[in-house]
Order: C-alpha cells, then structure tokens, then sequence
C-alpha cells in the first residue's frame, strides 16, 4: 500500500511539473487583432449606448459578456449558478426646488441651481441672511472671523480673492460649504453666476449608499438677481470687489424635494476550476461599464474600458483551450467583468466586500484598464512597444521580477513604471479596479495605455485603437497569468499596503 501511495504521489508531482512547464505561447496565439476587434465593435457599439451603470446598455453589455463565458464553458462565478453578482445602486432624482426673496419668487436652472446628490429634502423660512464675504476659512484667510452665522442662511462670493488658498480649485465650493457647515450656518447661497458643471442634472450621482453618515448642508448657487434682490444698494459694492461682512434683513424661502431611485447593476463572472491548487484563485479584471448617453450622444469608451473587456474575453478562450488540451492551469482562474468603475470602482468594491472566493486565497489580480491606444504624451522610447506596469511592486516582493521575467522570456514589451510614481500627480495607482484589491492585501497589477485626447470623451470610438498593440499588450497579461496560475507558490505578501 505504502508504495501505492508513493507512486501515485510521484505521478502527481511530475504531472504538475510538466504541467508548468507547458509552453503557454500556442495559446496565446489564439488571442488575436481580429478577435478583439470583433468584440470590441460589438462592445463599443452603438447598441449599448455606452454601458453607463445600471442602464439598459450596461445590462445588455452583461449580457453579451455572460454568453461569452457560457459559450467557452466557464463556471458561473457569481454565487448561486449565477455569472452575474448583483449590487444595489442608488441616484437621487429632483423632485422640486424653490427659492424666494420677499416672496418673489425666482426660477430654477435660470436665477438659481441645486445640486441634487448634495442637498436633502428641507423647506425653510428666514428674516434675515448673513453675508460672509468670500465664505473661505483656513489658516491663511478667515471670512467669518467676528461672525455670528449660527442657524443662518449664509451668503458668499463664488471664488476666493487673490492670493487665498481656494482660489481657482474645482473644490473651492466644497470648501465653502464645509466652512459653512462647520461655522453652524444653517444654509448656503454661493454667488456663481455660472454654475459647476452637471448642477443642472435632474439626477444626481449615482452611490451605493442609502443612508448617509453625514447629512450636507444644503447650497444654492445665486446668479446677480437673486443678489441684488437680498443686498439692494449693497450690491454694487459688492461686486466693485469691497464686499462688507454683515447680515441683512430679508425674507427667504428655500424648498428642496428629492426622491431616491434603487437601481441596480451587476458584475460577470466567469470561473475556470484549476487542477491540483483549485482553492487558490487568479483573478484576471477588467471593468465594462463607461459613462453612457446623453441625449443622442454616447460616450463609446472603446479604449476605455472595452480594450480590458474584450481582453478579458479572449484571455478566458487561451485558458479554456489549454484546459481542453489537458493543458489547464493549476490554481482556478476568476474572469471578473466590472460594473460601475466609472462610477468611484462599485463594482470591485462590491466583490472585494462580498467575494465569491475568499480573498485570502487570492493569489493576485491583474486587473486591464486602457490598453489599445498610445499615450500622446510619452516621449520616451517606442510608443508602439510598451505598456505601463502599475502597482507590481506595491504588496508582493515576488510579483515584479516575474512580471519582468515573462516579458524578457516571451513579450519584450517596454514596461513604463511612470505611474508608480507615489508623487503622480494623476494617482493613478487609485483610479481601477485593482485597488479595491490591494487594499484588502492581495498583490495586484494595473496594466494602462496613458491618458489620450480622447479619454472620456464620445470620440473614444474602436476605429481608434491599434489593434495589434492590443493583441501584443492582452498576450504579455496573459503570459503574466499563466505564472501565476502555474507556479508552485502562492505570492508572498510581504509589503505593508501604503495609502
């Protein structure tokens, strides 16, 4: 019996090792220019109007991706013999709002905006507004330094006066509503004639949270008639720059009514059992969703995301061929397509709160965002030869030379570490999927392309990517991937995750 046992154990062992030592390049080959680009007309078409979250469009790119993964034979990934793991979403829909000055009343989207993710459902009646100048209170500038603003409607000037630390940033009006709220004041009036982009949205941003920690200080921006019917002859002096901190007498009403709509969206997820170390999982991501459509314009997100989408696909045909070969690799393979990303990373926050497989067997992810077009804005090297590598050596002391490793053996692609960079100023390392990941603890890889002139704009289209880049960029993931799936260890986790 004893030698039974060995010898079963010794077939075992030299079946493993052959099976790591399988050449993996037969297999990438199967991923292809014209493969990809078949998916991806499809994928970026017109016909999904863009995968916006927990739209028509994102549920039928859901769709097409979920066939997908049937059609090669992958698992169902999502719980319950579902490919799909489902989330809640929530967006905030106007309902109404109002705004009156001794009882004049004046008109939304016209005199004066809301925003409707930031405000909550209130009416209010006051006799007297407070002015308080530029609203900005910091170490180097105090508007309400000597003001009593407790329980008032506030008013202040839109931007910040030369030389204050607000000055010009996209947050300036968070700041003021924060100074606002933290000074007692019991509503805002900004006076920002134009106002910030989408204020005007009956919809607000989508969540995925209902109830909130932290209830926001209502705000309202005021264009000059709303001002002048609150300051009358103060006005002027105001706008000639000399503004006088003080509190006026003046009956205001503000009405603000908003609905919540529960919504829904949904990761696909595909799993490829493995032989020998099935209980430990590769996770290969990318996310589907894109900012959808506004009237009759679509925002296409080809590159972005549909680049990773239809490279995860087809890295799910390469794995799914090896395993009919009796090539198939030795820990089990998660295919993992992300809603919400667009939305601040939803989807992968969702499965990285609620894994179908446990994070603590998770080997790695190699997670795909933008990866079939040139980054206008490098200038180093060969721009039809590389691709940027983030994260590699954030979690795991192993994960980077045998990314490098696959590259020199099979890929000579140019690996760019510009984004690894703790001082880029874009951050990407935060911006995908992977990061809900790494902040659990699981190594990770984020593969992108750059920044291009048409990121996030309706003309990301896919007569726009070079295609045979992207075949040469989903290979060397797939080279990566199959190290991974095949080695004899798990990575080691061995770096202290930095925020």
């Amino acid at each position: 019996m004893r030698k039974a046992i060995l010898f079963l154990s010794l077939c075992v062992a030299i079946a493993a090792h052959a099976q790591k030592t399988t050449d993996p390049r037969p297999f990438a080959k199967t991923i292809t220019a014209a493969d990809l680009k078949k998916h991806l007309y499809i994928v970026a078409s017109a016909d999904f109007e863009g995968r916006e979250t927990a739209t028509p469009g994102q549920r039928k790119a859901a769709a097409y991706i979920e066939n997908d993964f049937r059609t090669l034979g992958l698992q169902p990934g999502g719980g319950n013999n579902s490919y799909q793991l489902y989330y809640p979403v929530f967006q905030d829909s106007l309902e109404q709002a109002s705004l009156s000055v001794n009882d004049q009343p004046f008109t939304l989207n016209k005199d004066f905006f809301v925003s409707v993710s930031l405000n909550h459902t209130a009416d209010m009646l006051a006799s007297e507004v407070v002015f308080a100048g530029y609203g900005i209170s910091d170490s180097t500038h105090n508007d309400y330094k000597d003001l009593n603003v407790l329980g008032k409607i506030v008013v202040v000037l839109g931007g910040a006066p030369t030389g204050a630390r607000a000055a010009g940033g996209r947050n300036a009006p968070v700041a003021k509503q924060q100074a606002a709220l933290k000074n007692g004041a019991a509503a805002l009036l900004i006076l920002q004639p134009t106002p910030p982009r989408n204020v005007t949205d009956t919809k607000g941003r989508m969540s995925m949270e209902q109830y909130k920690k932290v209830i926001d200080l209502n705000s309202y921006y005021i264009t000059e008639n709303v001002a002048r019917a609150i300051f009358g002859g103060d006005y002027s002096a105001i706008q000639a720059g000399k503004p006088l901190a003080k509190a006026y007498p003046a009956n205001v009403q503000l009405g603000f009514r908003k609905s919540s709509l529960k919504l829904q969206s949904s990761d696909v997820l595909g799993f490829l059992e493995g032989t020998d170390l099935k209980d430990q999982i590769v996770v290969l991501s990318a996310h589907y969703d894109h900012l959808g459509k506004r009237d009759t314009v679509i925002w296409y997100g080809a590159d972005d995301d549909g680049s990773g989408t239809v490279s995860i696909l087809e890295l799910a045909e390469a794995f799914t061929k090896a395993k009919a070969a009796g090539k198939g690799p030795r820990r089990s393979i998660l295919f993992l397509a992300n809603s919400g990303e667009e939305k601040g990373l939803f989807g992968s926050q969702y499965y990285s709160e609620h894994p179908t497989y446990p994070l603590e067997h998770t080997t790695v992810d190699l997670n795909i965002d933008m990866i079939g077009r040139i980054d206008p804005n490098r200038k180093i090297g060969d721009s039809t030869n590389y691709v940027y590598v983030v994260g590699s050596d954030k979690l795991s002391t192993d994960l980077k030379p045998i990314s490098e490793g696959n590259n020199k053996k099979y890929s000579k692609l140019e690996l760019d570490y510009k984004f690894d960079d703790p001082t880029d100023p874009e951050r990407i390392y935060y911006r995908s999927d992977h990061y809900n990941f790494a902040r659990k603890g699981v190594p990770i890889i984020f593969y992108f392309d750059g920044i291009h002139n048409d990121y996030h704009k309706p003309s990301d289209t896919p007569d726009k990517i070079n295609y045979d880049i992207l075949e040469k960029r989903a290979r060397f993931v797939f080279f990566t991937a199959w190290e991974m799936a095949n080695r004899n260890d798990m990575l080691k986790r061995d770096i202290p995750l930095t925020q």
